[in-house]
């Protein structure tokens, strides 16, 4: 009895093994989409500065990352796209940039903030 629930046992498990593993079915696999990320720097309009601490998101995604110490951002596995960014900081006017097209070719954006004065 134990013997033969074995059998059954390992003969369902390599024919779920050979099934997940079968590319010759002729079925239509989903190819990866190649995901970018997304790099820039965010600097003060009028002296050039690098501005540390800035939030940058993809409008209407909720995927928000902040600038370093040098200004710069990274976002990692986008799907290559036309997106909206804003950037936003204390004392400045957020920034939106429209339309802004992650693709493999390009995917680095420079932003520049003006103060709210």
């Amino acid at each position: 009895m134990k013997n033969t629930i074995l059998i059954i046992a390992f003969s369902v498990f390599m024919g779920w093994a050979i099934a997940g593993n079968d590319i010759s079915s002729g079925s239509n696999p989903v190819t990866p989409v190649q995901k970018v990320t997304l790099t820039g720097k965010v600097i003060d309009f009028n002296s050039g500065e690098a501005l540390t601490g800035v939030e940058v998101s993809i409008e209407g995604t909720g995927i928000v990352t902040y600038t370093d110490f040098d200004g710069n951002f990274e976002i990692k596995d986008v799907v290559p796209g036309t997106y909206n960014l804003i950037a936003s900081f204390i004392s400045y006017k957020n920034s939106l940039v429209e339309n802004f097209d992650a693709a493999q070719n390009k995917s680095f954006v420079d932003i520049k903030l003006q103060t709210s004065n």
